[in-house]
């Protein structure tokens, strides 16, 4: 795993919804505890990556099923404080109950019998020519026997709406770049699997779309770079502000931030050196 800070998509995500956002995860690496809807998108995300161990013929809706609890009680153990999370043993059985829908969902999607891929949960880190490094993790990646990759990544959530999906699609086009630059070959296909409402993004990138998406993620950097040098990550306010963990202390809404980490500074530089 690489040490130096990076971009990722969910970074970039962060700084353009709001840069003291990004400030409080990316520089100041302030703890956030998960909702129970991220939660329980990493369990459905570890069923489905371990599904994979299985011959073809045993990956069923058994199989996965049989896995949920599995990887639930893998979790706990390496992260026991997420018990918190549930008031009751009914919770968190409705909550596994939501799981196994998810998981459901999945197999009306697509038939993993038929699937072999390639990668799952893949580590991508690349540099743009630029020097800024770029990394995300791919939840699976398929090829075929002529070396043509798809790109796979699953979403726990409901699709988005069509003024939505282009930003949705940003992740995929990054993962595109990436791959590109550290594989040499760019993916034919991206999906996003919305696991909630059975529907399927799909994105075929072109070499066109790469240089596009490189100089965009460099004006996002400059902008990153500028707050560093200044310390000044200002907020902004918009209606996912009643979702934030950090509106207790964000300035915007009457809270006092904390003085930002020097050693974050320092260290999110490393991301273009």
């Amino acid at each position: 795993m690489a040490t130096h800070a990076a971009l990722s998509p969910s970074r970039t995500k962060d700084f353009k919804q709001c840069p003291l956002l990004f400030r409080f995860r990316s520089v100041d690496r302030l703890s956030q505890p998960p909702t129970k809807e991220q939660l329980r998108g990493t369990i459905v995300h570890s069923v489905l990556e371990h599904l994979f161990d299985y011959s073809p013929q045993e990956r069923t809706p058994e199989t996965a099923h049989a896995l949920l609890p599995t990887r639930w009680n893998s979790h706990v153990e390496a992260h026991p404080d997420v018990i918190e999370i549930f008031t009751s043993e009914n919770e968190l059985a409705e909550w596994m109950d939501s799981a196994g829908s998810l998981l459901d969902n999945y197999f009306h999607m697509e038939n993993p019998q038929f699937l072999q891929p390639v990668a799952r949960e893949r580590f991508v880190n690349a540099r743009l020519t630029s020097g800024l490094a770029i990394r995300g993790i791919v939840d699976r990646l398929d090829a075929t026997p002529t070396g043509e990759q798809r790109v796979v990544d699953y979403k726990t959530g409901k699709s988005p709406a069509a003024r939505f999906q282009d930003e949705a699609l940003f992740q995929m086009r990054f993962y595109a770049l990436a791959l590109k630059l550290a594989t040499g070959t760019m993916p034919i296909r991206t999906q996003l699997v919305y696991l909630k409402d059975g529907r399927t993004l799909t994105y075929d990138p072109t070499p066109e779309d790469l240089p596009r998406l490189a100089e965009d993620l460099n004006n996002t950097w400059e902008l990153i770079e500028k707050r560093l040098d200044s310390g000044d990550f200002e907020p902004h306010t918009s209606r996912l502000c009643d979702w934030c963990y950090f509106k207790r202390i964000c300035p915007a809404w009457g809270g006092t931030p904390p003085d930002i980490s020097a050693d974050g500074v320092e260290y999110m530089r490393t991301a273009k050196a």
